[in-house]
């Protein structure tokens, strides 16, 4: 029987609207897909997006010399430093972090956070979760690729994950994060360096533009046919993503940083590849 989804929820007799909707299925034969999707959308109700930065940091002092000092273990363990009351009562720091000691109200550190189970730095586990061991096919997904599944954009223009890491001598400390088994097309945007003047049309039309793609669809239908790997269906998410960036203006806005005020600029580094420290987005 034809079985429509949603929240399961009883109604006064006794039965819950799936049962309903099962039983008046032989009625939805004039109901398109279009109707079916906004009754969908209408279900969840309203939801509201969130802007998460995610810093990692490349090299730090260890743990126990910042947030977790380990007051209760020897000395030699311990390290020198002493710890400095915040403005969260039971939570102490660093003596030399006094300006964080001021918004620890505005901060949560999770010491129970590892980097791997040999003791090593390990990237991959900070970004996913897991370790690099038993992994599924096609990997396990970073946090970026998670958060561009499971909620999605909300300007169809302005992708819902964006790198700026740096490139990095060292590959996984430039990366940030990889798709895994959820597809290319949940990977990082990277609009870094030159890929900026990228992202506006230069003598063409919306609309030719969007014939060219319906031309690359006619030809991707062929080929379609013969793949089993998935990657088809990846490609499609980034083709509409370009296709949407390009007849859009709003992420090009976005980081266009002379739109800023300089002393926010300065304030923040201006990405000089010279300076040790300055992680800025490059202007």
């Amino acid at each position: 029987m034809l079985n429509i989804l949603g929240r399961r929820q009883r109604l006064c007799d006794g039965m819950s609207r799936r049962d309903v909707l099962q039983i008046g299925a032989l009625g939805l034969g004039g109901l398109t897909l279009p109707h079916l999707l906004r009754a969908e959308q209408s279900d969840r109700g309203q939801s509201s997006h969130k802007s998460v930065i995610m810093i990692y940091m490349v090299g730090a002092p260890p743990h126990q010399d910042m947030y977790d000092l380990k007051l209760e273990a020897p000395q030699e363990i311990r390290g020198e430093f002493q710890p400095i009351d915040t403005n969260v009562p039971g939570i102490q720091i660093c003596e030399h972090m006094p300006g964080m000691a001021k918004i620890m109200d505005k901060c949560v550190p999770l010491r129970s956070v590892y980097g791997s189970p040999n003791g090593a730095h390990d990237s991959f586990i900070c970004y996913t979760g897991h370790t690099t061991q038993n992994q599924p096919p096609g990997g396990w997904p970073a946090i970026g690729p998670v958060a561009s599944k499971v909620l999605g954009p909300v300007n169809r223009s302005v992708p819902p994950f964006v790198g700026l890491a740096p490139d990095a001598g060292h590959p996984p400390y430039g990366s940030p994060g990889h798709p895994g088994f959820l597809g290319v097309g949940h990977a990082a945007f990277r609009p870094s360096g030159p890929a900026q003047d990228d992202m506006v049309l230069k003598g063409i039309s919306e609309s030719r533009l969007k014939d060219r793609k319906a031309l690359h669809q006619a030809l991707d239908n062929l080929r379609r046919d013969v793949d089993v790997t998935g990657t088809m269906a990846g490609m499609d998410t980034i083709n509409q993503q370009a296709l949407d960036i390009l007849t859009s203006s709003r992420l090009a806005d976005a980081l266009d940083l002379s739109q800023e005020d300089p002393a926010v600029r300065e304030r923040y580094g201006k990405g000089d590849p010279k300076r040790f420290g300055d992680g800025a987005p490059r202007n």
